[in-house]
């Protein structure tokens, strides 16, 4: 019998609202599961049991005088480490913040609190967030459930391994670089990067920071698509200094059945590589959805080019993330990227010349990306979404060498690491939801899956094109010995 702890959360939900099973029960059975298995794959990496045990009573007492708290009573979670929980560490994996407890909830907290949740934990990343892999000097390694040899990605990479293996009903992550959809894909998962700033981030920094960054967002992970939107409705809306003035009201998909969709599918691109087992893996989806008389087309693209895109990406990334460094190493730094030569394109004098950019010349790369948001604006006119590789290979074996020293091995040649987040800038750069959805698996037995790209404020047509093929196509599938 497979256990509860796989599940979706709504499922687990109405368990509870049905008295099928009581909150504290629930509870117990998840952090039973995270004393045995937890040790090995060092997902979870703070706990509040005492306090979470206590609302967990909280919640069954409401519930036996009919009191609902929300969608998700009763479902016990966890939270990506860099996201405050009062009284829990915000350490961002630094070892110059290992003392550091948060003295109040983030946004997404309160509001997932809001909804019923018992919050019990918190989940590993890398430092700085800045990897695709999730190991750092305060907690150690996170290693992927299915195949602890393996990445389960990063930087919201604890995230994914505990929903994967069942130690948390769902989670709440951040991604700039693909560090939702990621973790997602390498651990077998559902993750969505939503449209930017459509849930408000506050809490989710270090120093005190409260104003957002560039390209960042935060958005759900969940073993079911059925869980994304129900979790995105619990996440978004104005942060409380802007709710005076808007709402959000994001459109309901307007495809209801496969057949209705008209989508566009990219399996490869010059400006990274992919995986052949990836492409075909996509192109199987491609060819299993014309048969359900979606409309398919494999050569449409928006009207970009997409090394200029790559470059952009990289270098606006890395002014987004820019202030993390002191005074000191902002000094050092600003010598170091003019002394670079002129054909220097490799990883390293991007992610220099981006972290030292002068505002004017920002200025003019952010109208650039704003010329090309109305490239996909125009492109979304004839397409409801746009299938495409998010990783170009399955979950790599973990790498303790600096990124800018790793390389990665695509159909058989090794190929600057850099390169994979591509993927990554081709949609999060423009603000445009993207859905990590699950395909299959690689000839080593790992999870591989795609991004489902919407336009600017699609969210929920992607996620219910996740949904669909949830149900008609490939699912999630609990990680062997975890069972």
């Amino acid at each position: 019998m497979t256990d509860i702890a796989f599940a979706p959360a709504r499922k687990l939900a109405a368990m509870v609202r049905n008295r099928k099973i009581g909150a504290a029960e629930l509870l117990d059975h998840f952090l039973a599961r995270v004393e045995k298995y937890n040790p090995k794959l060092n997902a979870i990496v703070a706990t509040d049991v005492p306090g979470a045990r206590k609302r967990a009573r909280a919640a069954d007492r409401a519930l036996a005088k009919g009191e609902v708290w929300g969608p998700f009573h009763g479902v016990p979670m966890t939270v990506k480490e860099a996201l405050d929980v009062k009284g829990l560490p915000t350490t961002f994996g630094l070892p110059e913040f290992k003392e550091h407890s948060a003295a109040t909830n983030a946004i997404a907290v309160d509001r997932w609190l809001g909804a019923g949740a018992i919050v019990f934990g918190k989940t590993n990343v890398p430092p700085w967030l800045a990897d695709s892999q999730s190991a750092n000097p305060v907690y150690g390694r996170t290693n992927n459930p299915w195949d602890v040899t393996r990445t389960p990605g990063g930087s919201s990479g604890g995230s994914s391994a505990a929903v994967s293996a069942g130690l948390s009903a769902i989670e709440v992550g951040s991604d700039i670089a693909s560090s939702i959809r990621n973790p997602a894909i390498y651990t077998g998962i559902y993750g969505h990067k939503p449209t930017y700033g459509i849930c408000p981030p506050r809490g989710h920094a270090v120093r005190g920071r409260i104003s957002p960054d560039d390209i960042n967002v935060i958005g759900p992970l969940a073993r079911s698509a059925s869980d994304l939107d129900l979790a995105l409705s619990v996440m978004a809306g104005p942060d409380e200094i802007d709710s005076m003035g808007y709402r959000l009201a994001l459109p309901p998909s307007k495809k209801k059945q496969l057949k209705d969709f008209k989508v566009a599918v990219m399996l490869s691109d010059p400006t990274s590589e992919v995986d052949q087992e990836i492409q075909d893996s996509l192109q199987n989806l491609a060819d299993f959805l014309a048969r359900r008389k979606a409309k398919v087309n494999d050569k449409a693209r928006p009207a970009i080019d997409m090394e200029r895109v790559h470059w952009l990406f990289n270098t606006m990334l890395r002014a987004a993330t820019s202030y993390r460094q002191t005074d000191e190493e902002f000094a050092r730094n600003i010598p170091a990227a003019e002394a670079l030569a002129a054909g220097d394109q490799g990883f390293l004098a991007r992610a220099m010349r981006g972290q030292t950019i002068r505002h004017r010349d920002w200025l003019i790369l952010d109208e650039e990306r704003h010329k090309l948001r109305h490239a996909w604006h125009e492109f979304f006119k004839e397409y409801d979404l746009l299938l495409c590789p998010l990783v170009p290979t399955a979950a790599q074996p973990h790498d303790s060498r600096p990124v800018g020293q790793r390389t990665v091995t695509i159909n058989g040649r090794e190929q600057p690491f850099g390169q994979i987040l591509f993927w990554a800038g081709l949609t999060g750069l423009f603000y445009l939801p993207a859905t990590a959805l699950p395909t299959g698996f690689a000839r080593n037995g790992m999870p591989i899956g795609i991004q489902a790209v919407a336009p600017q404020y699609g969210d929920l047509t992607a996620i219910h094109l996740a949904k669909l093929l949830e149900k008609e196509y490939h699912g999630y599938t609990p990680p062997p010995g975890f069972e």
